[in-house]
C-alpha cells in the first residue's frame, strides 16, 4: 500500500512540473512533448503485459525437473529393452524357421513361448535401474515393462496361429485317412481328429496370454461336417446307382428267361 501511494504521489508531483514546463514552451511543442508522453505510455504498458504473459506461460521449476528426470529414466529403461528384446528376438528367429519355413510342428511351443517372455522380464529386472520409491521413475519402469511384453508377445502368436493351421490341416488329414476304412464311421473319425488337435493345440498355447484356438477348431469340425456330407451323398448316389443296376440287369435275366422258354415252345 505504501508502495502504490508512494507511486501515485510522484505520479502527481511529476505531472505538475511537466504541466509548468508547458505552459512556457509554444503550442506546437508541447503537441510534440504530449505526443511523446503517450507512447512511451504505450511502451511501458505493453512491456508490463509482456513481461506478465510471461510468467504466467512459463512452467514452474519442479514441473521441469520432473519432466526431465521422468525423460532421464525412459532413456535407461528404454536401452535395456533394446537389449533384452535383441537376445530373445534369436529366440524367436529359431521357432519362425522351424513353423513358417519348414511347415514343422513345435510340441511345445507354449511352454517355449512363456519360457522367452518370462526369461527376458527376469533380465530387464536385474538390469533395469534401481527405482526405489520415486513415483517417476515406477511409472517408467512398469510402461516399459508392458512394452516389452507386448514387442515379444506379437510375434509368438503369429506363429502361435500358424502352428494351428498346421495341425488343422494334420487334424483333417488323420480324419480323411481314417473316415476310409471300411470298420471306423465318419462320427468316430471326427472325434478322434478333434481330440488330435485339441491336444496340439493345447499345448501350443501360451497359458498366461489371451491366446485362443476357438476359431480354428471351430473351422476344423466344419470342415470335417462337410466332407462328411458330401461323402454320405455319394455313398447314396452310388447306392442308389447300384440297385438300378441290379434292377436292370433282373429285368434283362427275367425277359431272357421268357425268351428261352418261348423257343422251347
Amino acid at each position: 500500500i505504501i508502495e502504490v501511494v508512494d507511486r501515485n504521489q510522484a505520479l502527481r508531483y511529476r505531472c505538475n512540473i511537466q504541466d509548468s514546463i508547458s505552459r512556457l514552451l509554444p503550442p506546437t511543442m508541447r503537441t510534440c512533448l504530449f505526443a511523446l508522453a503517450i507512447i512511451a505510455s504505450l511502451s511501458s504498458s505493453a512491456t508490463a503485459s509482456w513481461s506478465s504473459r510471461s510468467s504466467v506461460v512459463s512452467p514452474p521449476s519442479f514441473v521441469i525437473a520432473i519432466r526431465g528426470g521422468a525423460n532421464e529414466y525412459e532413456t535407461k529403461f528404454e536401452t535395456v529393452k533394446s537389449g533384452v528384446i535383441e537376445k530373445a528376438s534369436k529366440k524367436i528367429e529359431d521357432a519362425r524357421r522351424k513353423i513358417v519355413d519348414e511347415n514343422s510342428i513345435i510340441p511345445d511351443f507354449g511352454a517355449q513361448a512363456e519360457q522367452i517372455i518370462s526369461t527376458a522380464i527376469e533380465e530387464f529386472s536385474r538390469s533395469a535401474p534401481s527405482t526405489s520409491d520415486d513415483t517417476v521413475a515406477s511409472t517408467a519402469y512398469a510402461l516399459k515393462l508392458s512394452e516389452l511384453e507386448t514387442t515379444l508377445d506379437a510375434p509368438l502368436q503369429v506363429l502361435y496361429l500358424r502352428q494351428l493351421a498346421l495341425l488343422r490341416e494334420q487334424a483333417l488329414s488323420s480324419y480323411r485317412s481314417a473316415s476310409k476304412a471300411s470298420e471306423s464311421s465318419d462320427y468316430e473319425a471326427m472325434l478322434a481328429a478333434d481330440a488330435q488337435f485339441l491336444r496340439g493345440a493345447e499345448s501350443s498355447t501360451r497359458k498366461s496370454s489371451a491366446w485362443t484356438y476357438d476359431s480354428e477348431r471351430s473351422h476344423l469340425q466344419n470342415v470335417m461336417n462337410e466332407f462328411a456330407q458330401t461323402t454320405k451323398k455319394l455313398t447314396e448316389t452310388r447306392i442308389q446307382s447300384s440297385q438300378q443296376q441290379s434292377t436292370a440287369m433282373q429285368f434283362l435275366q427275367h425277359q431272357q428267361q421268357m425268351i428261352q422258354q418261348l423257343q422251347m415252345q
